[in-house]
């Protein structure tokens, strides 16, 4: 059944449906001699070497799920419809209260409290509140300490009246949980550059970190490379000490339960031996001790040199790290350095953060970052396994626009990777000192399958990037080739659960399925000591962890899925307990739901309310092992007929739940877009298969 589109320059044609193994190329052009299925994620037939099969009818062969093909229609021109001029898709990328709450206090920091664009936050946040009073990580989820002082805070500052309804619920919420004093290290920044508590209450970050040499145990690039943006200005805030003084009436002292809300750094760190907690404050008290008679030359050069650092990782970039809070403390720091309000560095840093405002009506939300590279890379992919051809007008212009974001100039990675090619993508618009692998991975496989002869230049140097970027136990990392530190999360300002960026399964997983697109297979090195990692990190249960997503059904269709793609034998045993956890935690009607508890309690793995895209990875992560079989097996029958039911007229399916991880236990995502190309993929996919 040939597919097209109403319009002629998004045709799209089915694959070759006549071959049924591929010899899958290496990098280097030597056949690897392995023979693995095109399913679950082969390579598309303008790329690989087709071995011809035994004659069969060319069509695409409809499964028995009534309304299937109708859906998968209607879900990809729905995509399709999204896909902008300039070759690219973005979705609302959505994160919890304190993106509103703290811009709010950012402002009051900068004396700029009239901006009219405030109002409009303020609504929004007070939308966000809970029937408790609180704000919680993720819709359903507990309330939060830390974002509900800086919701009620942030709204006070805005006028609200503190006996207020809504404001009582907080204040008494905020009390009940321990009060405002057992906030965490980022939230006591903001309540002492407002003057509520010293700065000797927030843990102190000297800016001499930015000299410490690269050989130490800790140093700049020994932590992650948010991390990296985010402490580097705050030690230079936690070195000059702004303060924005407010008056008694716009203060917060009735939310401390203690009469002194002096640090206690450290006293809650759960599972911290005793000896090291005391000298993690022995540490802190001697930096504090330090801070008071710092006024030194050392001091001088490290606030030239962070400064320098700051400057030079803004440049290119839309926004310092081109995340959220790095962009609002870079302009606390301009502030501290006597950076005028028309300096172009000024001026630029606000426009950055405006960009991530979504205006509706009478409210204004604010998205943590941009996720056009990301977005992108899995739309392409997702219409690639639904028949897009290579020398469409859409391929053609997202091959393009990705090419052009492919970063070709080294930063902060090339420290601990000296010796490769650059290359890689970023997640955003504009993010060159930050290409990271799960977005080079997704790239390079979406450029394989859809990109032509013209993109085979920049996929073999992204895959040479990812091959140089896998760590030494086997995994790979976001940002940087790295080794774990436990050590370092126990540092008194590293209670945002992310101080380091270690291998994790899902990255893993995900570069094992670019590489099979590319023609490696388990007879590579890299490859086998990826698979002996993901041996070594399987749950006892048989699932994968999910750093990037929620949670355990994300890293383990991931996992399967990467093993297929490099012709792992899906007979093996940890293989199959890993489909037999999914199939185990699948619900009757088909579908599955994990929620982002599942972080706090191990117990939650694979529970939730049931979603699309967790659904849709359910079922490929199924799919990925039973292969051409798919079509048989009821479990994933299931899911899809699921999937085709839930579907909206539109094309499209509603997703309420969070189900992407920034900060496991600290900070959670809604992909806006995961709702769509997800499904998408999941239904081409099994119809695919279903042809065989």
């Amino acid at each position: 059944m040939a597919v097209t589109s109403p319009t002629q320059d998004r045709s799209i044609e089915p694959l070759r449906q006549n071959a049924t193994y591929i010899d899958l190329p290496l990098a280097n052009g030597t056949p690897a001699g392995a023979e693995a299925f095109v399913a679950a994620g082969g390579l598309s037939a303008s790329t690989a070497v087709l071995r011809e099969a035994p004659a069969q009818s060319p069509e695409i062969v409809d499964p028995e799920i009534p309304g299937m093909g109708q859906a998968l229609d209607k879900a990809r021109e729905a995509l399709l419809a999204l896909h902008r001029p300039d070759g690219y898709w973005v979705g609302e990328l959505q994160g919890d209260s304190i993106l509103e709450s703290e811009y709010l206090l950012l402002k009051f920091i900068l004396s700029q409290e009239n901006e009219p664009a405030l109002p409009k936050i303020a609504k929004y946040l007070r939308s966000l509140q809970q029937a408790d009073g609180g704000w919680s990580l993720f819709p359903g989820g507990p309330s939060d300490l830390s974002g509900t002082v800086k919701g009620y805070f942030a709204l006070k500052l805005m006028g609200d009246d503190p006996e207020a309804p809504h404001m009582q619920s907080a204040r008494e919420l905020v009390r009940r949980l321990g009060g405002a004093e057992k906030c965490n290290s980022f939230t006591r920044f903001y309540l002492a550059a407002l003057g509520q508590i010293s700065y000797d209450a927030c843990p102190t970050i000297p800016p001499e970190i930015v000299l410490l040499p690269n050989w130490i145990y800790f140093n700049l690039y020994t932590v992650s490379a948010w991390t990296r943006t985010m402490i580097l200005p705050l030690g230079i805030v936690s070195a000059l000490r702004p303060v924005r003084a407010l008056n008694d009436s716009q203060g917060i002292r009735e939310l401390f339960r203690a009469t002194s809300v002096l640090s206690t750094l450290g006293e809650e760190r759960e599972g911290l031996p005793r000896s090291w907690r005391e000298i993690f404050l022995l540490i802190d008290q001697s930096l504090k001790w330090y801070e008071k008679t710092a006024a030194t030359p050392l001091r001088r050069r490290a606030l030239r040199e962070a400064e320098r650092w700051l400057l030079e990782h803004m440049d290119g970039s839309e926004g310092l790290g081109a995340i959220f809070p790095p962009m609002v403390y870079i302009l606390i720091v301009l502030r501290a350095l006597g950076y005028p309000e028309d300096h172009p560095r000024v001026i630029q840093a606000h426009q950055h953060l405006r960009d991530l405002f979504i205006e509706e009506g009478d409210t204004i939300r604010i998205q943590p970052c941009l996720s056009p590279v990301w977005d992108t890379g899995i739309a392409l992919h997702a219409l690639a396994e639904a028949g897009l051809e290579p020398g469409s007008d859409v391929a053609q212009r997202t091959t393009q626009w990705l090419l052009d974001k492919e970063c070709r100039v080294a930063s902060d990675w090339r420290i601990n990777c000296p010796d490769v090619e650059p290359s890689g993508w970023f997640f955003e618009f504009a993010n060159p000192h930050y290409p990271d692998v799960d977005d080079t991975a997704m790239v390079a496989m979406a450029l394989r399958r859809c990109g032509g002869p013209v993109a085979e230049a920049a996929t073999k140097r992204g895959v040479n990037w990812l091959l140089a970027m896998q760590n030494d136990d086997g995994g790979w990392a976001a940002f940087d080739r790295t080794r774990h530190r436990p050590l370092l999360e126990h540092i008194p300002f590293a209670d945002h659960n992310a101080m380091q960026d270690p291998s994790c399964p899902d990255i893993t997983g995900r570069v094992l399925e670019c590489l099979g697109h590319h023609g490696y297979t388990t007879k590579h090195e890299a490859v086998r000591r990826a698979i002996k990692f993901l041996h070594g990190r399987q749950e006892v249960e048989g699932c994968w962890f999910g750093r990037w997503g929620v949670n355990y059904v994300y890293g383990t269709w991931q996992v399967l899925t990467g093993l297929r793609a490099v012709g792992e034998k899906m007979e093996h045993r940890y293989v199959r307990r890993g489909a037999e956890w999914l199939r185990g935690c699948q619900k009757p009607d088909g579908s599955w739901g994990e929620t982002c508890e599942s972080y706090d309690d191990p117990t939650l793995k694979g529970r939730g309310a049931s979603t699309p895209s967790q659904t849709a990875w359910g079922a490929m992560g199924l799919m990925a092992v039973a292969g051409t079989n798919s079509d048989d097996d009821p479990a994933i029958r299931k899911a899809i007929e699921w999937l085709v039911q839930h579907q909206r007229e539109d094309g499209n399916w509603d997703e309420k739940f969070y189900t992407g991880t920034g900060f496991p236990r600290v900070f959670y995502l809604k992909y806006h877009l995961y709702r769509l190309y997800f499904p998408l993929t999941a239904l081409a996919r099994f119809k695919r298969l279903a042809g065989r």
